[in-house]
């Protein structure tokens, strides 16, 4: 996996990714590092896809949890269970219907 800055990829896009080899993921990095996944197309896409579907759900939780440690708004564990326990009643109901 190759690694290219985001400032040059913003700059010079398509020079930039000229140095990489056809088929390799790139790394796009910005000063706080990691900041996107290029990921090629390639004829079989299924393993790679599922790679990637991992990695944006790892990233969208950091997000998540991330927010929630900035938030004011705390909620305690039996909450955040009711919380749970009414979306999932709610699913219940919809498939019986």
């Amino acid at each position: 996996m190759r690694q290219v800055s985001l400032r040059e990829f913003r700059t010079r896009g398509s020079k930039a990714l000229e140095t990489v080899p056809q088929g390799e993921t790139i790394l796009l990095s910005g000063q706080d590092g990691p900041v996107y996944f290029l990921v090629p197309v390639l004829e079989d896409v299924s393993v790679e896809d599922r790679e990637l579907r991992r990695a944006m759900a790892k990233a969208s939780l950091r997000k998540s949890w991330s927010l929630v440690e900035r938030s004011d708004d705390k909620m305690s564990i039996e909450e955040i269970d009711q919380e749970i326990s009414k979306v999932r009643s709610r699913r219940i109901r919809r498939k019986s219907k």
